[in-house]
């Protein structure tokens, strides 16, 4: 079996609280970490990645990004896929291309626009990953991320501004849904309402149809508990990296009191 064979089996037959938990590696020694645990695969954050490298979420360079993807893949046996963000601005086939080569079996991508804070078009985004899919093939897994929960002003308005009035969270739960089922016609294998609020799991997931990633956080509902509620799978973000600098703040505190 292919690593993107045993990745998208993974999101298959899940009993509910049994989602499938995905560590975020921001380097080859966290992968190496959450892989030595007994992790069956991880997922990459971009954020994490970011930060590690010094720059701002959505700042860093395409071939830096891929680049610490590759150091991340060849650290560990495990299935790794890759949040790379919007693609970049690369065409599909290239896309592909560099994530196959960097060892990646699966990738993140959104339909945020980060050039103007709003969204994209959703039918224009749906070809997009259709293209995507079929360079792809069954090479990797595509979890098709949906920026309504995190770009609310846009969602409410319909449009890719960026701005307007806010949204009820309801309305972004139905706009989630209509984009997820456009994307996962288009071949993505999972659909990512990032920063939905858990209650809406359920309807979400209901309307879907599709394997569910939910994204958990430490003030929230544990991975099991978001499974109950509907999510096939879990990423936490940037979350277990800021964990981490936490730590190291805490130690970098004590010996300068020591």
């Amino acid at each position: 079996m292919t690593g993107a064979a045993a990745l998208r089996a993974l999101h298959h037959g899940r009993a509910p609280g049994d989602p499938l938990v995905l560590p975020g590696p921001w380097d080859a020694a966290a992968a190496r970490a959450f892989a030595a645990a007994g992790f069956p695969a991880l997922a990459t954050p971009s954020a994490g990645i970011a930060a590690s490298l010094g720059y701002r979420d959505g700042e860093t360079p395409a071939g830096e990004m891929f680049a610490a993807i590759a150091r991340i893949t060849r650290a560990v046996d495990v299935p790794v896929t890759a949040d790379v963000e919007d693609g970049y601005g690369l065409a599909p086939g290239e896309l592909v291309e560099r994530l196959l080569e960097a060892g990646a079996v699966g990738c993140n991508l959104e339909d945020g626009d980060r050039a103007t804070g709003g969204l994209k078009d959703p039918e224009r985004h749906a070809d997009w990953l259709a293209e995507v899919r079929a360079t792809a093939g069954d090479s990797l897994v595509i979890n098709a991320r949906v920026d309504v929960f995190v770009r609310k002003e846009a969602a409410a308005r319909g449009d890719t501004s960026g701005r307007g009035a806010g949204a009820d969270p309801e309305r972004l739960a139905e706009e989630a849904v209509a984009r997820g089922r456009r994307y996962a016609a288009a071949g993505a294998d999972c659909v990512y309402p990032i920063a939905a609020p858990p209650r809406l799991l359920p309807r979400l997931a209901a309307g879907l149809g599709t394997p569910l990633n939910a994204l958990a956080k430490p003030d929230g509902p544990s991975p099991r508990e978001l499974g109950e509620l509907g999510a096939t799978r879990i990423t936490f973000g940037p979350g277990l990296f800021r964990q981490a600098l936490a730590a190291v703040e805490d130690i970098a505190g004590r010996l300068r009191q020591a």
